[in-house]
């Protein structure tokens, strides 16, 4: 495309938009993919801020003759989000709720929010929209009328297209218009031209169209069959932006159920398991899932979801089969009766009953983290998309699985799982495809074809879920036929006869092994880099490119990831967003200048550096440690930005500082100066400075206990920067609770760090000076195997995940990975018989995103409900100051963004006399600024009080 007709393009949306325009390379590369094979570089990106801003920016496009797509949440899998077009991104802007109508159970909403986000608002009429994708966190109802989406619930609600009752639409041409039942508010052109168009095809519809629950290929044709009551809005459904863009929705709603119950059925094969659908299909489920033992086997071995795979039964596949009622002991009887008949015909069955939701819903995220657990095979090579759902008649399922096994081994891909949505034949898996070789691509299109005729052979569909797109739309004549191909073309023609709406997908669509992201021009940049990567294969261009697009980093709440994109809702903000950016740069056609990007650094600033990627993201994506290593690059041999000086460099400012604590923390605090300090400092000067401590703990401690007085043995007590020079009380509580539970004390003989700062700041040569020397002191109790107990659970990040990265094939570097402890898990493994002080109470427990990411949560849990303590761990994200990241000017805004989304109103909330404990130095400052008037407070300072007698 011409440089000069995208400048004219640009600027005449920049005139007649008002939302955002972005040509850059920074935008294009963040939409380059979504969650498929494919690989496009749209013109540019458009964020519309209401849908008649989008209709002024088509109007732009079509007056340059431009070509467009609408996408939504990104999560395509068969390549319909991503094309060389002007990409209008719907997801930050247009995401009201227009309407809620409680009595005729509809709503009016815009195509940009997630499903998620309009579920909660309707939440308080007891409504939901009945369609659930496991991507329900960040698929927008735009893309899933786009996709057609089911999910598990499609059991008992149907498609997407069962759930639309009218749709406002708009044509390339400009033609607007409320489309519903019947052929009602077409323009008279379209309606005459569907009108004929059926009357030629209706028995080549007919005839072709399988008669199955998941038929999710072609266009919806059937919907303007007679005999279906013939509707444009459910026919428009499932075209893929190819037809017309989506304006707004009008839903049809279903109530939430009153109650569930769930069975787990166990079976010796997934063959007997498929076999069994239409026995588990009589009792009427509301929804029905399959799963095979390589899939739990993947989930096992990755500590996916295993408290959820405790719960399973014996077996080596499972059915899942999910009953509602208006009770619980109505679901509860349809779930027994259920049970009852396979306990008397089927000896080899085995079942499980849940009707807890707490245990329900962690099986249900144990299937939903299917894609995430089989994307990376720890024992395989990758796997992929490209024939991932197609669907056949349920009581047919078991054949063809047999089957689709044998076309697996007889093409060497038979180490891939099957799960799914099996009530209704839904086929769900990831195969080892090698998409960077000719010979396995050509692999790769000959199974394509021969499963296609295998499905069509079942009488199935291509796809039952995920659509078409460039992975299986050239696949479409051996499903329909090349007559009711014919009819797809003309429609496609009568709706875009200029062929500028996603073009190349669903009509004369670019072949299935073309565009592809890896391909056999794939030669990524290999630079040479600081961290290991060493579950990448040590390769830095495998860790960019791990990020599988199915956007849980979009999502609103639960857990951590991704605090920027709540706070700011960019794609190039979410894990997705960057790690598409890292790959562009080191394919060097979007991105050309490497590691001194300013695109890449822009999208990298608003990182927090909290690692909620390294655990909430189904593929372990772990932008903190690529933003360290990016930064490391970009500024080596540089001036660096003043913050990376004086917070990257806090370890020695602190411990310089706390010697004369008085004198600097009055230049530290004195208005003027304070202004004068953050501004040379890169600090916002909203931001007041932590009060460093009149002592420090390792020049006041004095041991309490030597060896014979304490039988649970000795211990090194790690004097972190943040513990021991600003609140050395928490060390003093922590050596009163290890000496009652029995521990010796020890401390470092000289200064030691972990090297944080350094890290989060990108100054790794720097961190790993500081990380040798911390060992080389640390030598006597690495040799001896004593604990190393850290207060601080970011140091202890870094000793568990960070050092062993760092310094690869280090074996001291290992051992203190090993023998790096959190206080609780300490407790928990070498004083077991301790019992902690009584404390009648409640606490408000806020996890770092570090130990949320690395070590977990559990340990502190258990020792704090051992207390007796009534004890609620937040599920409130990150705190938002994340280490240096909210002091940097800059960042002050998203900082509080990040506390105000979930963390603040939950203290606020809380009743005065609750405890609230953050064990996070980061945590209790962000706390102690946002809200004064709450006192955070660490566990070791909790239990110290209450061994001194001072808690009820």
């Amino acid at each position: 495309m011409p440089a000069l007709l995208l400048d004219a393009v640009r600027a005449d949306l920049a005139d007649r938009v008002a939302g955002e325009v972005r040509f850059d390379p920074g935008s294009r590369a963040a939409y380059s993919t979504d969650a498929s094979n494919y690989r496009a570089v749209p013109l540019g990106v458009v964020v519309p801020r209401t849908p008649e801003d989008a209709i002024a920016a088509i109007a732009v496009c079509r007056a340059h003759d431009m070509p467009v797509l609408s996408r939504g949440g990104g999560t395509s899998l068969a390549g319909q989000c991503c094309n060389a077009a002007v990409v209008l991104d719907w997801s930050k802007y247009c995401d009201r709720v227009v309407s809620i109508d409680p009595g005729a159970r509809t709503v009016v909403v815009e195509p940009g929010i997630s499903l998620d986000r309009l579920n909660a608002a309707l939440r308080p009429h007891d409504l939901m929209v009945g369609p659930k994708p496991s991507t329900h966190v960040s698929c927008t109802i735009g893309g899933m009328i786009g996709n057609n989406s089911c999910g598990s619930t499609a059991q008992a609600y149907g498609k997407m297209a069962d759930s639309v009752r009218r749709l406002e639409i708009l044509t390339y041409a400009g033609d607007r218009m409320w489309v519903g039942p019947g052929m009602e508010g077409l323009t008279e052109p379209l309606r005459e031209g569907l009108t004929a168009l059926m009357a030629r095809y209706a028995d080549d519809i007919r005839k072709n169209y399988p008669d199955i629950p998941r038929r999710v290929s072609g266009y919806n044709l059937d919907s303007l069959l007679p005999e279906r009551h013939t509707d444009a809005a459910k026919f428009l459904v499932g075209s893929e932006s190819t037809l017309v863009t989506v304006l707004r929705a009008e839903l049809e709603l279903v109530p939430v159920p009153a109650a569930k119950a769930l069975v787990v059925l166990g079976f010796p094969d997934i063959y007997s398991a498929a076999d069994a659908v239409p026995d588990v299909l009589r009792h009427d489920p509301a929804a029905l899932e399959g799963l095979d033992h390589r899939l739990v086997q993947l989930e096992h071995s990755q500590h996916l979801a295993e408290r959820a795979i405790k719960q399973l039964p014996g077996g080596k596949a499972w059915l899942m089969a999910q009953f509602d009622g208006d009770s619980a002991s109505e679901a509860d009887e349809h779930a027994h009766a259920m049970i009852i008949e396979f306990a008397t015909r089927r000896r080899d069955v085995t079942a499980t009953l849940l009707d807890d939701p707490e245990r329900e819903s962690e099986l249900w995220a144990a299937r939903e983290a299917g894609l995430g657990a089989t994307a990376y095979p720890p024992d395989g090579a990758e796997t992929h998309e490209g024939w991932e759902d197609a669907a056949v008649p349920p009581d047919r399922l078991g054949d063809y699985l047999r089957d689709f096994e044998r076309l697996l081994s007889l093409y060497d891909y038979e180490s891939s799982s099957l799960y799914g949505h099996f009530g209704q034949g839904c086929v769900h898996t990831r195969i080892p495809f090698d998409l960077r070789t000719a010979d396995g691509i050509a692999h790769y299109r000959r199974f394509a074809r021969d499963s296609a005729r295998l499905v069509v052979a079942y009488g199935g569909s291509l796809s039952g879920e995920h659509g078409d797109g460039q992975s299986r739309a050239e696949l479409l004549p051996i499903m329909f036929g090349d007559r009711v191909v014919e009819a797809f073309g003309e429609v496609k023609r009568l709706f875009d006869p200029l062929n500028r709406m996603n073009p190349g997908k669903v009509v004369d669509p670019r072949p299935l092994d073309h565009d592809l992201r890896q391909g056999v021009s794939y030669r990524p940049w290999e630079p040479a880099t600081h961290f290991a990567f060493p579950e990448d294969g040590h390769h830095f261009s495998h860790a960019a490119n791990r990020c599988v697009g199915v956007g849980k980093c979009r999502g609103d709440s639960g857990g951590v990831m991704c605090p920027s994109y709540r706070a700011t809702r960019e794609e190039e903000h979410s894990t997705r967003g960057r790690a598409r950016l890292l790959f562009e740069m080191l394919e060097g056609d979007v991105i050309t200048d490497g590691w001194r990007s300013t695109e890449v650094r822009d999208a990298l600033d608003l990182c927090l550096s909290c690692k909620g990627c390294r655990s909430d993201c189904p593929v372990d994506v772990d932008m903190a440690t690529y933003k360290a290593e990016f930064l490391s690059h970009h500024y080596r041999h540089r001036l660096r930005p003043m913050s990376h000086y004086s917070m990257g460099w806090i370890p020695l400012w602190a411990r310089l500082a706390t010697g004369a604590a008085p004198l600097a923390n009055a230049v530290t605090h004195a208005p003027g100066l304070r202004r004068a300090l953050a501004r040379l400092g890169g600090i916002d000067p909203r931001r007041e400075l932590p009060r460093f401590a009149s002592r420090r703990f390792t020049r006041t401690y004095s041991p309490r206990a030597d060896f014979v007085d304490a039988p649970n043995g000795r211990v090194l007590l790690w004097p972190d920067t943040f513990t021991n020079n600003f609140e050395p009380q928490i060390a003093d509580a922590a050596t009163e609770v290890l000496t009652a539970a029995g521990f010796a004390i020890d401390l470092p003989p000289r200064a030691v760090c972990c090297g944080l700062t350094w890290i989060s700041t990108g100054q790794l040569a720097t961190a790993k000076r500081v990380l040798r020397r911390t060992l080389k002191t640390l030598e006597p109790q690495l040799r001896h195997g004593i604990p190393i107990v850290v207060l601080e659970p970011s140091c202890a990040a870094v000793f568990r995940s960070d050092l062993p990265e760092l310094l690869d094939g280090d074996q001291d570097a290992k051992r203190l990975a090993g023998q790096t402890r959190t206080l609780a898990e300490l407790l928990a493994e070498r004083a077991p018989r301790w019992r902690p002080p009584e404390i009648m109470g409640s606490a408000l427990v806020q996890p770092h995103c570090h130990q949320h990411a690395i070590l977990g949560s559990g340990p502190d849990r258990d020792l704090l409900c051992a207390t007796g303590a009534e004890v609620e761990l937040l599920d409130a994200g990150c705190c938002g100051l994340a280490g240096n990241f909210g002091f940097e000017r800059g960042h002050y805004d998203v900082s509080v963004a990040c506390a105000q989304d979930q963390l603040l109103p939950a203290l606020r909330a809380a009743s005065p006399d609750v405890a609230i404990l953050a064990d996070g130095f980061s945590c209790r400052t962000q706390i102690r600024h946002l809200l004064p008037g709450v006192r955070p407070r660490h566990t070791a300072e909790l239990l110290a009080e209450a061994l001194r007698g001072g808690l009820p």
